[in-house]
């Protein structure tokens, strides 16, 4: 599939049917994913995530699959939530595997890029849970300042704007 856009070690295609199994491997790891991003773990079956999929081109979220350019292997998924004109919700679920590489920070500078130039958003908020360090570490160093609590106890709002 084709990139809609780059960056140094990523490209970022729209989601699709055809990487459902790696969507599945990725979600269905509570440990190494889902602890990062639900604080209800459950499982996901290919049809669900066939309906997600689907759900999510239809109504052209900005959402991206993130493949590694060096190898083809799938990094995770990016995306834009609750978007208007000015302003969206960011999103990242990145595989065990190719976590702690460097990969989220790239991908979470180049989206940002995405996000503030082509879409014209001014303002990318995200919630992170507040015991996870090493992500607001990361968030912190693409420029989101911490700015509340987020949507959930234990959650930490954080934006940044331009």
């Amino acid at each position: 599939m084709q990139a809609v856009f780059s960056s140094e070690r990523i490209d970022f295609q729209p989601v699709s049917e055809a990487l459902i199994p790696e969507y599945l491997v990725m979600l269905n790891d509570i440990e190494g994913v889902q602890r990062f991003i639900t604080r209800e773990p459950r499982l996901y079956d290919e049809a669900s995530e066939r309906d997600w999929v689907r759900g999510k081109l239809a109504a052209g979220v900005p959402i991206f699959s993130m493949i590694e350019r060096a190898t083809g292997r799938f990094i995770g998924n990016i995306e834009f939530m609750d978007r208007t004109d000015a302003a969206a919700e960011l999103g990242i679920a990145i595989t065990a595997a190719r976590q702690e590489k460097g990969f989220g920070r790239e991908a979470i500078r180049r989206m940002l890029e995405y996000g503030f130039e082509t879409l014209g958003l001014r303002e990318i908020t995200l919630n992170v849970f507040e015991e996870n360090a090493r992500a607001r570490h990361v968030y912190e160093r693409c420029g989101f300042i911490a700015v509340g609590p987020g949507s959930a106890p234990g959650d930490i709002r954080m934006k940044v704007t331009r």
